[in-house]
């Protein structure tokens, strides 16, 4: 009875959406007229003979890994700088978090201004060393890269808190006992920092991975909802979009739905046993 309300929520906004895409999946649904059963159509419709969802598919892959390796290096590395006793660190550590509380689309407006060819800054500041300007959003290959810079400069935050948080956990005495045996700060971030910190760094790799997977609103408002230049930022986000609100396609959009779903079950199952093997591989040894 006490967590009755909080089932009923549960139940009404989370698992009844869910069956209901599932069902709609199976359907083709325009949000007019009947739904009307076509079973696994819609799923074979996306995988044999829909290119676009290839597209997606591999844009999607390709920003992911360019967003999931740097975030990780430089939020690990951020918080590695921000996990020391020195005078001011609070107001450095405010400023690192500051992309974190700011809205998405407002960020990704300022961006795409910066980004602009004929005025952004980015390009002005090129100018002053020589260089010419860079097609940042025009250019299929620079998009994906812009993308990622900007998906990067708001994913690191969470980051950073996550490892931030781990890291202060790590008893002192850790490091002491290292100090005494001489290793130096290299080989205690190594041998020390990195091994405890392992659950919270396959966390971090986990929400990334999903985050980046689901991108919709920063290709959205930077590159178009059109998937930039020659489909070069065409995501499945963009794609699920179109189809559910552009064509009113619903079931197909909701089997698309349903393949991310899969993909990012599948690749957090493995990120999980990969953890837990590591955690038990280092427990024998």
């Amino acid at each position: 009875m006490f967590i009755a309300p909080n089932l009923f929520a549960v139940a009404v906004f989370m698992a009844f959406p869910l069956v209901f895409t599932l069902y709609l999946s199976l359907h083709r649904w325009d949000l007019f007229s009947s739904p009307t059963f076509v079973g696994i159509g819609n799923f074979r419709r996306l995988v044999a003979h829909d290119p676009l969802f290839w597209v997606a598919l591999r844009n999607t892959v390709i920003f992911t890994v360019g967003t999931l390796i740097p975030t990780i290096v430089i939020g690990l590395a951020v918080a590695a700088a921000l996990n020391r006793k020195l005078k001011g660190i609070g107001i450095f550590r405010s400023i690192m978090f500051m992309p974190l509380v700011a809205s998405t689309v407002a960020m990704a407006v300022v961006w795409r201004l910066t980004f602009s060819t004929d005025y952004g800054v980015l390009n002005t500041a090129l100018g002053w060393i020589g260089i010419g300007p860079v097609p940042w959003l025009t250019d299929p290959g620079w998009a994906m890269v812009s993308l990622c810079l900007v998906s990067v400069w708001k994913s690191v935050p969470f980051v950073t808190v996550v490892l931030l948080a781990a890291m202060q956990g790590i008893p002192d005495d850790v490091y002491e006992a290292a100090r005494i045996d001489g290793a130096g700060a290299v080989r205690r971030f190594g041998s020390i920092t990195v091994p405890l910190i392992r659950p919270a760094l396959a966390f971090a790799f986990v929400i990334t991975v999903i985050n980046s997977f689901q991108v919709f609103d920063q290709a959205y408002v930077l590159t178009g909802g059109k998937g930039g230049p020659e489909t070069g930022t065409y995501v499945l986000g963009i794609m699920l979009y179109q189809n559910a609100f552009s064509f009113d396609d619903i079931g197909y959009a909701c089997a698309l739905a349903w393949v991310i779903f899969a993909i990012l079950l599948v690749l957090t199952l493995l990120q999980l046993r990969f953890t837990r093997g590591g955690d038990a591989y280092e427990s024998e040894a």
